[in-house]
């Protein structure tokens, strides 16, 4: 593991996890978090297996849904309970399926404390080595309509890997339920006048089904677009 200690030292940041059925990887991936030093908070989407169990006996903090909210409703759920307790200079979003490695967080941590950006994105577009074609595209795509409207570079808009500083939280409304949520933070944070960076990350394409529909989710991403011409 990377030092992080003398960062940490400075910093307080919690990490927020929605889940759902995510038994086989969690507890693992908990535990290394926790192994660099950093609070976890995890929301359980409504699992049908032992989500919740596993997330605990790995450290985290566990909240569950009693039925499947969605990514948006989830998050906003965690951003709410972190915020009232007023301790966090961030929240780092992770997904929960181990394609985002633990090992990758000393990179936000280093991007923070130099440009204390309002939001710093992971980028697997800079070696998608491993990533579905039609996910490529997708996310070039959507990344390239993201950036035109924030007015500023995101290579990678859709990835759910990202560090969100509290202070933009307290500022943005946000209102969507699902993976347009991932867009909505960074329009928000773009038209509230904060600064966001990349930083380069691994993603583990190991088997896992994504949650994205390439079509429905698509049409969300355009329809919410549509809503947001300002």
């Amino acid at each position: 593991m990377a030092d992080v200690s003398g960062v940490l030292e400075r910093m307080k940041i919690c990490i927020l996890m929605p889940a759902f059925n995510e038994e086989k990887t969690i507890e693992r991936l908990v535990g290394d978090i926790r192994g660099y030093g950093y609070d976890v908070l995890v929301i359980d989407d409504g699992s049908k297996d032992n989500t919740a169990k596993c997330a605990k006996a790995g450290g985290a903090e566990v909240i569950v849904n009693d039925v499947n909210l969605g990514k948006g409703m989830t998050l906003r759920k965690g951003f709410e309970i972190l915020l009232r307790r007023d301790y966090y200079e961030a929240i780092v979003v992770m997904d929960a399926d181990g394609q985002h490695l633990p090992s990758d967080l000393i990179h936000f941590s280093w991007e923070y404390e130099k440009s204390r950006a309002g939001v710093i994105v992971g980028n697997r577009m800079f070696k998608p080595k491993g990533m579905p074609l039609v996910r490529w595209v997708t996310n070039s795509f959507m990344s390239f309509i993201l950036s035109k409207k924030c007015g500023q570079p995101i290579p990678d808009t859709q990835c759910g890997f990202r560090l969100i500083d509290s202070k933009v939280l307290k500022r943005i409304n946000l209102k969507t339920e699902r993976f347009e949520i991932e867009s909505e933070i960074l329009l928000e944070a773009a038209k509230n006048g904060f600064l966001i960076e990349s930083v380069p990350i691994t993603s583990v394409y190991d088997g896992q089904v994504s949650a994205i529909h390439p079509v429905k989710d698509t049409i969300r991403f355009f329809k919410f677009i549509f809503k947001n011409k300002g």
